[in-house]
């Protein structure tokens, strides 16, 4: 390493332990009397003096009182008021009538798509008409010849079930166009004008294919431009009624017992502070979460103004639960962020030892934090100097790595 670099990583070393660099060309002071601290993986032994010019306090883990579950959550959109919306037929786009944020009702058009397949469902149920018209004239000359007995009761039989698959034929090719969007009165329509013209179709179909939205609601999702060609598969747009939206909450197992459907909660947010949002829990989950140990509770959100949005963070306090509960908590700046997780210091030992501990934690309460998991209660933990103990860490963690490359 560059002298001048060195000198640079010393003091930065230094400033994260609290002392400063030694002047260029002295000797830096001898520590050793204090003794360094020793670190090995999430543990880190510190010398009496050192704790003391580090500012390290120790404390008992406090036991709080809480005021009933509180419950972390997001919105999300209604599920049984949404829909996602794609073609039943490829084709090219050649309209989109909506657009993101729209207000869309039932029945309105959001795309047009020139699709050669829906032309040739038209041709297809015009020529099924055509041939159950035929077959039907056949059905009816024969009961009149057999009734004057000039023909056999097997003829009349089997122009019968010509008639009869000739129907059946027919009517497949009309639900085809019910399920591409088309209703009675556009295909009798098409049937009217295909009565009065002989021999090809071709100028009586219409390749242009409407995709409607099925319900009223808000354009959330569009995925779609003029002059793409698409797929059946693909997502074109999301609909969803926003005036009652799903809250998505993470309970605890502790928390159940006072969580059934039919539970009112209010929620609150802090993009409206002061403001409570109710509602009603509509299903408890069934399975808990193997890692964080909770399990989704989905409320019903009526949402006048549509001021919550989907994605949006709340909190839940269900009525009904326990006015108080006993918690386990730390002063805040005793959680500090260890290799991606919060961790409390815990004292191990009477010789200085600190082992950082991974714990879940939970809501603010005052000055202090709330700990679920990873401390008993019986633990003492760094109150003060938690972050001197961490840049310790890091120190010897960046150190470690140096040496090994």
């Amino acid at each position: 390493m560059r002298p001048h670099l060195a000198v640079l990583f010393s003091a930065a070393v230094l400033a994260a332990c609290g002392g400063s660099p030694a002047p260029e060309g002295q000797a830096p002071h001898d520590e050793s009397a204090e003794a360094h601290a020793a670190v090995e993986g999430r543990e880190v032994v510190v010398p009496e003096a050192l704790r003391a010019k580090w500012g390290v306090a120790l404390g008992a883990v406090s036991r709080l009182e809480g005021t009933g579950p509180s419950l972390p959550g997001v919105i999300g959109v209604n599920g049984q008021r949404s829909a996602q919306i794609s073609s039943l037929l490829e084709g090219k786009v050649v309209r989109v009538a909506a657009d993101l944020g729209d207000q869309v009702r039932q029945g309105q058009v959001l795309v047009v798509l020139h699709s050669p397949s829906f032309a040739q469902a038209q041709t297809a149920l015009l020529q099924a008409q055509a041939r159950r018209s035929l077959a039907q004239r056949e059905f009816e000359r024969a009961r009149e010849l057999l009734k004057a007995e000039a023909i056999q009761p097997r003829e009349h039989q089997r122009r019968q079930a010509e008639l009869e698959a000739a129907t059946t034929e027919y009517g497949l090719a009309e639900s085809q166009l019910h399920s591409f969007g088309w209703g009675h009165p556009q295909i009798d329509a098409l049937v009217s004008k295909a009565a009065r013209v002989t021999g090809d179709f071709s100028d009586l179909v219409e390749p242009a294919l409407p995709v409607v939205s099925p319900i009223a609601g808000r354009v959330i999702t569009r995925d779609v431009t003029v002059g793409e060609h698409v797929q059946p598969e693909k997502l074109l747009f999301v609909v969803s009624d926003l005036s009652t939206v799903w809250a998505l909450l993470d309970a605890r197992e502790t928390d159940l017992p006072s969580l059934a459907a039919g539970s009112r909660v209010k929620l609150t947010s802090e993009v409206y502070p002061g403001r409570q949002f109710e509602g009603k829990v509509s299903r408890v989950g069934d399975v808990v979460d193997e890692k964080l140990r909770t399990i989704k509770v989905r409320v019903d959100v009526p949402n006048p103004g549509l001021l919550l949005k989907p994605n949006m963070f709340v909190s839940a306090a269900v009525e009904g639960a326990r006015a108080t509960r006993d918690l386990l908590g730390v002063p805040e700046g005793a959680v500090q962020m260890i290799q991606g997780e919060p961790s409390v210091f815990v004292a191990d030992g009477e010789d200085g030892g600190f082992v950082a501990r991974p714990v879940v934690t939970g809501d603010r309460l005052g000055s202090h934090r709330v700990v679920l998991q990873g401390l008993d209660g019986s633990e003492r933990v760094v109150v003060g100097g938690a972050f001197n103990l961490k840049a310790e860490l890091l120190k010897q963690s960046f150190a470690g790595e140096g040496h090994s490359h």
